[in-house]
């Protein structure tokens, strides 16, 4: 109850800032939620990791099946790391179910005393342990690359000295590699473990998500990577130690295909908390935050992409990417023609879709006819909190190469999140991610406070190319005149490649229903049936979530009922 009323009382003018006089009922209705949310996940691992979730000769008969078996190298740099976390570290290797793998371990010429004997006799007990003791400290990059010399794995997966993989890590690893045979990258959900054995915090993590890696690194650990890959760009660079792995991941998807990224949806991977880890607070190394930023900038220079990277939801990142001075911004309204009198640019045109016959998406179509921007923003309702820099870094959001349509955050007057993306499966159709909790909420992929991607994002307010929006005919107004036709539009968009993406810097106010909204509230309507029979396969596996959390809540919370 103690730490319970400290945790509070410590984040009260934080609060407060964000959300006035509401802030500290919102804090203890939030913490509590959390603590909920902690014993939800005890159940949770009874229940996934019971023995017979876990049987250990059924996975070594499937191992057997697989017709590649590669050899996976484990890189583990180590430096001066307490005895019982380095033995329970590397005990977790030696306990895979998977076999064909080695250890390799650099030694970053550590000072405490017991580490040459623990080390050597790992060595001993297991030949597939590969040891180099350097002579010289180098900080965690060197150390790394020297590790990884050794490695001669056809895939390389990174480990930290006072960290735990799962016993079946490896298993799936090389499960993903057998039915992915293209893939170069893999990373899989990881959690928190503290000093007692207690694991907490579990990041469900969505598929492959650009902005949200731009915002913070999704993958993390367990992350794996074909090991002529990780040659080719060099390894770890030095100057970039506490987002080493961040900068070399960076790095990496330079060179492959979207396609050959891959995400295990399981825990693999266990962070202990220690006062000196990342795990156990962002504030541990906060020289690691700006050099994320700088390999971040250095990613976007590489790639030849024109964007400002700063500081956004502390500590994590914000891309502002850059406005073409020719750009011409069309704003399409369906209501509240009041929130646009006060903004005037000569690169600003606005065209009512208010009035006329037909639905709304029948009218935003026949309006975007008449645009002559070359991006189109959708309203449907009157909104406060616009601004011409509001409308220029969603546009400027929109005009990426690789995104489609670019979606804002809306939130109620009482500023509760109204809006965040639109998450698919929930109830059988869709949903909005966090509605109705605090705008200021985080959780553990902090998805609320930073870019990121989901499969779609609200008509409420929408921008997207027009040359884009006329290749795939604008708005399905047949099928989906009255509802969804925003949903369908993003989903038409996936299906060509293009990316959606949604960010919380664009934050607007109301509290009137969206249409889509609307429709989803009477669950049998026509644009519901013809939503789900479209769209079923997106519906059973929204590629921007994750099958382990709930599709009976907007809250991405854990579903516990899972068996």
């Amino acid at each position: 109850m103690k730490n319970f009323l400290k945790k509070i009382i410590t984040r009260i003018p934080e609060v407060w800032k964000e959300a006035g006089w509401r802030g500290p009922l919102q804090l203890v209705e939030i913490y509590r939620r959390k603590q909920k949310q902690q014993e939800n996940y005890q159940a949770w691992i009874a229940l996934q990791e019971k023995p017979e979730k876990l049987d250990e000769k059924e996975i070594r008969a499937e191992i057997e099946s697989f017709s590649h078996k590669p050899l996976i190298s484990v890189i583990l740099p180590v430096y001066n790391v307490d005895e019982k976390w380095l033995r329970l570290c590397i005990d977790s290797v030696l306990n895979q179910l998977y076999s064909n793998w080695e250890l390799c371990i650099a030694d970053d010429a550590s000072t405490a005393p017991h580490i040459p004997g623990v080390l050597k006799e790992y060595t001993e007990k297991d030949e597939r342990i590969r040891l180099v003791m350097r002579f010289q400290n180098g900080h965690i990059s060197e150390a790394s690359n020297s590790a990884l010399m050794m490695a001669g794995g056809e895939w390389t997966v990174l480990l930290d000295h006072d960290d735990e993989l799962s016993p079946d890590a490896l298993y799936y690893v090389a499960k993903e590699i057998n039915e992915h045979t293209d893939a170069q990258l893999i990373y899989s959900d990881e959690d928190l473990i503290d000093t007692r054995g207690v694991r907490s915090e579990p990041k469900f993590k969505p598929g492959w998500s650009p902005d949200l890696f731009y915002s913070l690194n999704l993958v993390t650990h367990l992350s794996a990577f074909r090991t002529d890959l990780l040659r080719k760009i060099g390894g770890f660079r030095v100057g970039f130690e506490g987002s080493q792995d961040y900068d070399l991941t960076l790095r990496a998807i330079e060179q492959i295909d979207e396609k050959q990224i891959r995400h295990i949806p399981k825990i693999l991977y266990h962070w202990r908390t220690l006062e000196s880890s990342v795990a156990s607070s962002s504030e541990a190394k906060p020289y690691a935050h700006e050099r994320a930023r700088q390999a971040i900038r250095e990613h976007f220079e590489r790639t030849s992409i024109a964007a400002t990277v700063t500081e956004g939801y502390p500590p994590l990142h914000r891309v502002i990417y850059d406005l073409p001075g020719d750009t011409k911004i069309s704003v399409i309204y369906g209501g509240g023609k009041k929130q646009f009198e006060k903004i005037s640019a000569e690169n600003f045109e606005f065209i009512s879709a208010e009035t006329g016959s037909g639905s709304l998406a029948e009218r935003f179509n026949s309006a975007a006819q008449k645009a002559g921007g070359n991006v189109l923003v959708f309203f449907e309702n009157d909104v406060a909190g616009l601004t011409i820099d509001a409308l220029g870094e969603l546009a400027a959001l929109a005009l990426q190469k690789n995104i489609g349509a670019a979606g804002a955050r809306l939130l109620y007057q009482n500023g509760r999140v109204h809006q965040g993306g639109i998450i698919l499966g929930i109830a059988d159709s869709a949903g909005f991610a966090y509605r109705r909790l605090p705008g200021w909420y985080r959780d553990s992929l902090m998805r609320a406070q930073v870019i990121n991607n989901f499969s779609a994002v609200s008509g409420a307010c929408m921008a997207t190319r027009k040359d884009i929006f006329d290749e795939i005919g604008g708005f399905d107004a047949l099928d989906f005149p009255n509802g969804f036709y925003d949903v369908d539009y993003c989903l038409r968009l996936r299906e060509r490649g293009y990316r959606v993406t949604w960010t919380p810097h664009v934050e607007l106010v109301g509290d009137g229903k969206t249409v889509t909204e609307k429709i989803i509230e009477k669950r049998d309507s026509k644009e519901v049936k013809a939503f789900r029979e479209k769209w079923k396969s997106f519906l059973e596996n929204d590629p921007y979530y994750n099958p382990n959390l709930s599709l009976e809540r907007e809250d991405m919370s854990l579903d516990i009922n899972l068996g």
